[in-house]
């Protein structure tokens, strides 16, 4: 009997244990921590975060000892009021389940918090830092806020109580055209509403259908830490700095601090104060403008009386206009006196000159001087004929004689020689024509030049005139003033201006026209 029952081998399995596959036993470990950890909250500092291009979250939880890989999945994420960043203490509520892939466990999270207040601030002084760094909270980026906005921008709750001190405090100090972009100021939904409403705003057109903004306040009432979270998110600081119009901040109340406080060109205690920077006091301005109106019209009274004054001290220092006329009236009367004398004086000496040209012009002095000429002429034609006899027999002499005396071969050898002297001479001589035609050009272009930049022809196409009266250029006022008529030179001719127009005056070679005697 012993050989036909196998004894159990000690320490070995029971000989009817079942055979699991590696997929079942996956799937009862799921089951089994599914069903003991179904719904959990653990607490412990954020490690790696990963954040896919899926929208999911992976990121680890961890203490002084042991890591709990965990995940969010895309929807949860997008609900979520504070995203998990590392080195943050939060509490993390959801279920336990596994990864039969990997033979891991890890934790899916439906809700994720920091843990208690100072977590918070932790990761409020970081995200500061961080941003700081970027210099997006330096003071060089910050503008002026207008001094008096034709519209002004709210970005707030429509329907609390905040938006209304705006209105109000507007109403009170200097009414404007305000245009409110209702947004959640808590939740979720805070941080990105904010920043496409800081957005919206930029993006309007100048001059289209809605007017753009020419400053935005962002605003909202008092709360906790948590409440105001959405203005410590780093797309609404982003946003706020990259704003193109200037902003005031207003959030909470004076003690409360958020990131957008330091992003904004200015930053407002309370939402009234907002209003109040925003626009300054009408009846202060108006009050204003009379005390200058009054002081203006004080002090222009008092410069007309000044130069009133000073105008009838100096009228005190003037000589009277009889005095300044008196003498020059003596002086035209002598000289009146005066004109008749010399002008009988003047026609007895131009009568005097007259008749002395008119006895040179007799008619019996003429008639003897046309005489005279033509007997001379006569008796130079008569003389001309044997003249001209003589001297062309004496020509002919010579000619016969040299005619006599000169060989053929002589001659040609001689015109041989001349010719080629005379072609020599002729080179020599159009060389020399060349050289001094050359520098007599180039002395002349010379001159031309000298004479083009001395010329005020360029004067005159720079913008310049020349301005005559009578023929004489006229260079000061005085003359201007005296002249009856004047023509003026441009670059494209001449103008006439008062009266006809001057004679041109005679260019210096012309000789003067001369006068007829009868």
């Amino acid at each position: 009997m012993s050989d036909l029952i196998d004894d159990e081998a000690p320490g070995g399995p029971p000989p009817n244990s079942p055979e699991y596959t590696v997929s079942e036993i996956s799937g009862a470990v799921k089951r089994t921590v599914e069903g003991a950890f179904s719904h959990v909250r653990v607490r412990g500092e954020v490690g790696r975060v990963s954040l896919p291009r899926s929208g999911h979250i992976y990121l680890d939880l961890k203490d002084d000892r042991n890591v709990l890989a965990s995940v969010i999945w895309k929807g949860t994420a997008q609900r979520l009021a504070t995203r998990p960043e590392e080195g943050m203490e939060v509490i993390a509520t959801g279920r336990l389940t596994t990864f039969g892939g990997q033979s891991r466990y890890q934790m899916v999270i439906e809700d994720i918090a920091p843990a208690g207040v100072g977590a918070l601030m932790a990761m409020l002084e970081k995200r500061k830092a961080a941003l700081a760094a970027e210099g997006l909270f330096a003071a060089e980026r910050k503008r002026a806020l207008p001094y008096l906005p034709r519209v002004i921008g709210v970005v707030t709750s429509p329907s609390g109580a905040v938006i209304r001190d705006i209105l109000h405090r507007l109403g009170d100090r200097f009414p404007r055209h305000v245009l409110i972009w209702p947004v959640a100021v808590q939740g979720a939904a805070c941080a990105s509403e904010v920043a496409r409403a800081i957005q919206g705003f930029n993006a309007l057109p100048e001059g289209g259908a809605i007017p753009r903004p020419d400053l935005l306040i962002v605003a909202r009432g008092g709360g906790s830490l948590e409440d105001l979270w959405g203005f410590n998110e780093e797309i609404v600081v982003r946003a706020a700095a990259e704003s193109d119009i200037p902003l005031i901040s207003a959030v909470g109340h004076e003690t409360d601090t958020t990131l957008i406080d330091y992003a904004a060109d200015r930053r407002a205690p309370t939402p009234t104060a907002a209003a109040e920077m925003a626009v300054p006091v009408r009846l202060d301005l108006i009050a204003a403008l009379d005390g200058l109106e009054a002081r203006r019209s004080a002090a222009l009274g008092r410069l007309l009386t000044q130069r009133r004054q000073r105008l009838a001290d100096l009228a005190r220092a003037l000589p009277r206009p009889e005095t300044l006329l008196s003498f020059a009236a003596q002086r035209l009367d002598r000289a009146a006196d005066r004109l008749p004398a010399a002008l009988s004086v003047r026609v007895a000496r131009e009568r005097l000159r007259l008749s002395e040209a008119a006895s040179v012009l007799r008619p019996a002095a003429l008639r003897r001087r046309v005489a005279d000429e033509r007997r001379r002429a006569e008796d130079r034609a008569a003389r001309i004929a044997p003249a001209l006899d003589r001297l062309v027999r004496q020509r002919r002499a010579d000619v016969l004689a040299l005619s006599r005396r000169g060989r053929p071969e002589l001659l040609d050898r001689r015109t041989v020689s001349g010719q080629e002297a005379l072609a020599r001479l002729e080179a020599r001589l159009r060389a020399a024509l060349a050289s001094d035609f050359d520098r007599r050009r180039a002395r002349l272009e010379a001159l031309e030049r000298m004479r083009a930049g001395l010329s005020y022809q360029d004067t005159l196409r720079r913008g310049f005139a020349v301005i005559r009266s009578g023929g004489q250029v006229v260079t000061t006022r005085a003359s201007a003033e005296q002249a009856g008529a004047l023509e003026i030179e441009f670059r494209d001719g001449r103008l006439a201006i008062g009266g006809r127009p001057p004679r041109r005056a005679r260019k210096a070679e012309e000789p003067p026209e001369q006068g007829s005697l009868l």
